[in-house]
């Protein structure tokens, strides 16, 4: 191997790196991942058998079936929230509803381990937000030089402005009409 094609692979690693930071930004990833993961052992510990030495010991149930049920539809629910993250919500209550009949259903939620994960998942569905895109910043202002800043006046409180003082402070007549707030001691007041 030449060190050439070394930095070629680590390219590729960090284009598909980022590929799949941006896929896993843009919807509940975490959501789905958890949700996935509380299906497998509702619907696995049903038909597993434990071996204990001799001894084989079957955690089947009569709702079987019906804990194989929830685990599918939770792990496809998962699915949907990954590639079609439209109906986050939707998946998000229907995993918290399959969760908590799990409980009753499939050796209680698989043995809380499923209940949890499926649980975390639906609220963590419900609760996503798609990100809003960065706006780009606007451009500072530059501020104006100091022989052009206008001068400041002060009045005292509850005395009427004297006739043309808004017009010796800097603000354009136009202006003057309508934007007639100073400041006199700390605080503002309306002029006339």
């Amino acid at each position: 191997m030449s060190p050439e094609s070394q930095g070629q692979n680590e390219h590729y690693l960090s284009v598909a790196r980022r590929g799949f930071r941006t896929w896993r930004g843009d919807r509940p990833f975490w959501a789905g991942l958890f949700t996935m993961l509380g299906g497998l052992p509702i619907m696995y510990f049903p038909y597993a058998n434990m071996h204990l030495g001799n001894v084989t010991l079957a955690m089947s149930t009569t709702a079987g079936a019906g804990s194989l049920i929830i685990g599918v539809l939770l792990v496809t629910l998962g699915l949907t929230m990954w590639f079609h993250s439209i109906v986050r919500v939707f998946s998000g209550v229907a995993a918290i509803l399959l969760a908590l009949i799990s409980i009753p259903v499939a050796n209680i939620g698989g043995f809380l381990i499923g209940f949890i994960f499926a649980l975390l998942g639906g609220a963590l569905s419900v609760s996503w937000a798609p990100g809003e895109p960065q706006a780009e910043e606007p451009a500072p202002v530059a501020a104006a030089p100091a022989e052009e800043a206008p001068e400041t006046v002060s009045f005292a409180k509850g005395e009427p402005l004297p006739e043309g003082a808004l017009h010796g402070a800097g603000v354009p007549e136009q202006q003057a009409a309508y934007d007639t707030t100073v400041e006199a001691d700390g605080g503002r007041h309306r002029a006339g």
